[in-house]
């Protein structure tokens, strides 16, 4: 398998393309959701290129996100945050996965739903301790109970995440078929009709 990731666009998807004209497809939702995961398998299966937000604020700043959240606090982080998205939001078509608080921003929604077509990626409570426990990189979980603070998380940013222009719910499944229902669910938000096979199968 290719692993580079230069995109030849994918012909059967070209109605979708050609829907999205100059926008990119951006990933919301919480940490854990499987946006940089499931974003990589759509943008492949589209023929677009990926970029994860997290990754390139780590690129610019030479800084990793817990060190930024540690030195510069959350309030200038997401001030940066929005800065890169916006910049990134210049390059579409593309498939663009954010970090967990990027769409709580109300300049960077308004950016995104100017320049890209919004996925949230809504995943249970479970479903994202059961991953985030994994990882000791999460600067918003470093408190006594990371359940706790999960679950706030989510009664604060769902209410906002609902406001995407289109909602998968994800769960414990290969990537690829997750993939496959976000491109439908897109191709649904266009009101296109469908070729692609069901399910994630490869034709």
């Amino acid at each position: 398998m290719n692993a580079q990731t230069t995109p030849s666009q994918d012909e059967n998807h070209a109605p979708l393309i050609e829907q999205l004209g100059h926008r990119s497809i951006v990933f919301v939702g919480l940490m854990g959701a499987g946006k940089t995961a499931i974003g990589r398998k759509a943008a492949s299966a589209l023929g677009l290129s990926f970029i994860d937000s997290d990754q390139e604020i780590e690129d610019v700043s030479r800084m990793t996100v817990p060190d930024l959240f540690e030195r510069y606090g959350e309030t200038e982080f997401r001030a940066l945050e929005q800065r890169v998205i916006l910049r990134l939001l210049e390059h579409g078509p593309q498939v663009l996965s954010t970090g967990g608080g990027a769409f709580m921003n109300a300049q960077t929604r308004e950016a995104i739903a100017a320049h890209g077509v919004s996925v949230w990626l809504k995943a249970d409570l479970d479903l994202l301790m059961d991953r985030v426990s994994k990882k000791q990189n999460r600067p918003l979980l470093k408190t006594p109970d990371p359940r706790a603070t999960l679950q706030k998380l989510m009664d604060d940013r769902y209410p906002v995440y609902a406001g995407a222009d289109v909602t998968v719910p994800t769960r414990d499944e290969r990537k690829e078929v997750i993939a496959a229902e976000v491109i439908a669910a897109l191709y649904n938000h266009f009101g296109i009709q469908a070729t692609m096979p069901a399910g994630g199968e490869h034709a």
